[in-house]
């Protein structure tokens, strides 16, 4: 298409700021290029206080675009794309996708405690049971490789040891074998864990806690939360190149939009 001078400005300033462009763009630019720009002052301020690494913000965005309550292919190409010309290997970016990975879990975080109230409620239980020997095993095992031990995993732990054992299996792997630090790793969690599409307050929570534990500052932390509260951009971002198909099917010129 061609732009004209204010969207030609406005599509070089996005460029200064965020180092690239995406034809995810287009659309939202042709459309309404000031609300672009109110993006971008918007979703530039954590690359304007830079208290994390260019590379590790890349990485939480990929966090937040390829998880399961999210899955935002286009901008994960894009962060990924971004991350691999800021230095990031394919097994730091792996990494975090494994990291994403275990969100699924937080059905058992929230379905086992409703479970034990029921079946107190239902005079089916009374009290956590003592663990064996196992379950001591797998508790040991749990914090020695993740760094940390939370209530949430008692009463899962005591009702279903081999699931409790499978995932902890699982959501080590990064921390064996992974090259990140373990700060970034808490802050993978942090991004998806705050995000408008899952908003999980008790994981929130325990891996700031972690975070800061790992020398994480409350500057780093905020800018996480700063990159994951853009992400209503993507409702834009999907629905204005069907705007201008469903505009170009009816005959509709976009009309000049002042401000």
């Amino acid at each position: 298409m061609t732009l004209t001078a204010r969207q030609e400005e406005i599509k070089a300033e996005f460029i200064r700021v965020r180092g690239a462009w995406s034809e995810t763009w287009d659309g939202v630019l042709r459309l309404d290029p000031e609300f672009l720009m109110a993006y971008l002052n918007f979703s530039a301020v954590p690359w304007r206080k830079n208290h994390l690494d260019d590379k590790v913000k890349e990485f939480i965005y990929i966090a937040i675009d390829a998880n399961a309550t999210h899955m935002y292919l286009p901008g994960v190409r894009q962060h990924i794309r971004a991350a691999l010309k800021l230095g990031a290997t394919p097994p730091e970016i792996m990494e975090v996708l494994e990291l994403s990975a275990t969100l699924g879990i937080h059905a058992m975080n929230i379905g086992v405690p409703i479970l034990v109230e029921v079946l107190a409620e239902k005079g089916l239980r009374n009290g956590p049971a003592p663990l064996d020997d196992h379950q001591e095993r797998l508790k040991a095992e749990f914090t020695r490789t993740r760094g940390y031990w939370h209530a949430f995993w008692d009463e899962m732990l005591e009702l279903d040891p081999e699931m409790f054992e499978a995932y902890t299996e699982f959501s080590s792997v990064p921390w064996r074998s992974g090259t990140l630090e373990p700060k970034v790793k808490e802050f993978v969690y942090i991004a998806f864990d705050t995000a408008a599409t899952h908003l999980y307050t008790k994981g929130l929570k325990l891996h700031i806690e972690n975070a800061i534990g790992y020398g994480a500052t409350p500057q780093e932390i905020l800018e996480v939360m700063e990159i994951a509260a853009v992400l209503g951009i993507h409702g834009v971002t999907a629905a204005a190149p069907i705007l201008l198909e469903e505009m170009s099917a009816a005959g509709v010129s976009a009309p000049a939009i002042e401000r």
